[in-house]
Formats: structure tokens, sequence, C-alpha cells
């Protein structure tokens, strides 16, 4: 059995790389024996919502972004983004507490932040 690992993005898409980052660094892990999930926080929620041409690195987004809807990588956003973004009903998304997303962090096994 491998290990569950959360990718915590928290930075903001619009100012630096480090989100799009971590979303191609989740899955490349993905590939891997353990489970990953995403957990996307703040500004970070538009890299899977329908309003992503001013991100950084637009590019490397848009050549990952089809493969983790595909493979429908798990990803997790607090309760109530989707009325503050339009979130992609392409990805697997579900929005949770953050009760629940605090227990996703104890939960894992290795946590990266981005």
């Amino acid at each position: 059995m491998g290990l569950s690992i959360l990718v915590l993005i928290q930075s903001n898409p619009l100012e630096t790389h480090r989100p799009t980052e971590g979303l191609r660094i989740a899955l490349g892990l993905s590939t891997g024996s353990g489970s990953v999930t995403v957990v996307l926080l703040g500004q970070a929620r538009m890299l899977v919502s329908e309003e992503t041409s001013d991100v950084v690195d637009m590019e490397i987004l848009e050549r990952h972004l089809p493969v983790i809807q595909e493979l429908q990588l798990p990803i997790v956003v607090e309760e109530g983004s989707s009325t503050t973004f339009s979130l992609d009903p392409d990805f697997a998304v579900r929005e949770v507490s953050q009760s629940g997303i605090a227990s996703l962090l104890c939960q894992a096994d290795r946590v990266l932040v981005f």
C-alpha cells in the first residue's frame, strides 16, 4: 500500500508559478503507488475554474489540465468556493469544510505545500 500524499496549493497563480508547478508535481506523483489529493486554497482555486487566462505559466497549465481531468485527480476546495469561482465540472472537485481540510492534512502521510 502506498503513501497518501496531499499537495496543498495556496499561492496566488496570478503572481507566481508555484501553483502551476504544484499541480504539475501532483500529476507526476499520481502515477505512483500512493494516493494523491490536491487541496486548493484562496486564489489557487482558480486553477480549476473557467477563468485561468491570466495565470503565470499558463502554457504549462494548459498542457497538464487535460490529463488531470482525464485521471480525475481528486481536488478539494473550501466549502462555498463555487459561489466565488466558476469551477470547471470536468475536474473531480469536491467542496469540504475548513475542519475537513484540516483532517485531510493530519491524515496524510506526506504534505507538499506550494
